[in-house]
């Protein structure tokens, strides 16, 4: 795939987990600032998501196959957005702790990601 994207995907993630992580240390709910950094790791996924698909039909091919890659896409795409509406829901720390772990979830996808493309090795 493109692997800059990749790593700058999981690069912003995980600075969203630690951000979010040390609210939730300090019994703070997301802020307004949280959801500005979920708005830009967010786009970097759909950015990848975008990226993907124009390989795919540009004749690049996943190693582990087209179906697998794409439902990896959507829910790295989706995973972000999906904590930060629950967040809403929980207005206590565990909203910042919930926003965490969804990020470090996406940095995990991202890893499988690069090995579903293959550069993972085998």
């Amino acid at each position: 795939m493109f692997t800059p994207l990749t790593i700058a995907v999981a690069v912003a993630a995980l600075a969203l987990a630690a951000w979010c992580g040390h609210a939730a240390y300090r019994d703070q709910p997301t802020k307004d600032w949280h959801f500005a950094g979920m708005l830009v790791v967010t786009v970097l996924a759909l950015a990848q998501l975008v990226v993907g698909i124009v390989r795919v039909a540009s004749g690049a091919e996943p190693a582990d196959g087209s179906v697998i890659f794409f439902s990896y896409l959507v829910g790295a795409a989706a995973a972000v957005p999906a904590v930060g509406f629950l967040s809403l829901a929980e207005r206590t720390r565990w909203g910042s702790a919930t926003v965490a772990a969804g990020a470090v979830v996406l940095a995990v996808l991202q890893v499988r990601l690069h090995d579903i493309w293959g550069g993972g090795g085998a």
